[in-house]
């Protein structure tokens, strides 16, 4: 987390507020930067989520430069979309049982749409947009009110990074902020709000990033170990990552050792052959030589 992608969040919440106006619906104060991802004038509500949502994917990754930049450096910018998308989403009450909205937009917009798609030169690491957003796309099954929560708890993030602004002297500004995030942490940190793996990323990396902060304001409140329930999980995951990888060395080994029997196999036949052809070839000799001596 940086300025760069603070700014770019606050500029979309002034511009395309978090929250319904009073008529229940989402709402442009200012399209300037997001009417040319606009399809249909973006006269529905997920054509303006769809809209801002490319807007920061193309803001950050737009270009090969900016994707292998961004996405080497902090591709955790994606998690921040896709918990900004996620919650806007879930804004409006779902009235298809059937089907929510995040299921929705994915198959109509990122799965069925180009935008998505379109493969970005240069850049070996994602075939597309719709490429790196699967790498998170567990944002979009997240239950409503724990999406909310961390939402709430990047943004108020970014504000204290905003105000911050890299200057040292602003941290006695920023701490008010600091211990709010702090509060809404240890509430998020909660092992009774731990639901899956995905809700564990999420909590890691705002740990990260406001650590990153502290590290510049030393009087800012420490967070609290992350619970081990979390820790259990990813432990989880580490420990099936390495069974995974090993299982595939082992996998990987034996058909090397196959390989390496089989050649060694052919080498020898091969050499047997070949003697035996030789052993033929003197006896042949041999009966052509008696057969002038008997004549």
């Amino acid at each position: 987390m940086d300025k760069n992608l603070c700014s770019n969040f606050i500029l979309v919440t002034k511009n395309f507020p978090d929250q319904l106006d009073s008529d229940g619906k989402y709402t442009f104060k200012d399209n300037e930067h997001f009417k040319e991802y606009c399809t249909n004038d973006c006269d529905n509500p997920l054509e303006k989520i769809n809209a801002v949502c490319l807007y920061l994917l193309y803001t950050f990754f737009g270009s090969s430069e900016l994707f292998q930049s961004v996405a080497n450096s902090n591709v955790d910018i994606v998690e921040y979309i896709m918990i900004w998308l996620s919650y806007m989403l879930n804004l409006k009450e779902n009235t298809d049982s059937t089907i929510s909205h995040l299921e929705h937009f994915y198959t109509t917009y990122i799965d069925g749409g180009s935008s998505y798609k379109q493969t970005i030169e240069n850049v070996t690491q994602y075939t597309n947009y719709k490429d790196l957003i699967d790498t998170k796309k567990y944002y979009l099954k997240m239950d409503n009110t724990i999406v909310s929560k961390l939402y709430n708890a990047f943004k108020l993030l970014c504000e204290i990074y905003t105000e911050f602004n890299g200057n040292m002297s602003n941290c006695t500004k920023c701490s008010e902020k600091a211990n709010k995030f702090v509060n809404q942490y240890e509430e998020l940190n909660d092992p009774n709000n731990i639901k899956d793996i995905a809700y564990c990323q999420a909590l890691f990396i705002l740990s990260n990033d406001y650590n990153n902060l502290k590290n510049n304001c030393k009087s800012f409140r420490s967070l609290p170990e992350i619970t081990k329930k979390c820790s259990a999980q990813m432990s989880v995951v580490t420990s099936s990552s390495s069974s995974i990888a090993n299982k595939l060395f082992i996998v990987l080994s034996i058909f090397g050792a196959i390989g390496i029997f089989w050649g060694i196999s052919y080498k020898y036949s091969l050499f047997g052959f070949r003697k035996r052809f030789k052993k033929q070839q003197i006896k042949e000799k041999i009966k052509n030589i008696k057969k002038k001596l008997d004549h």
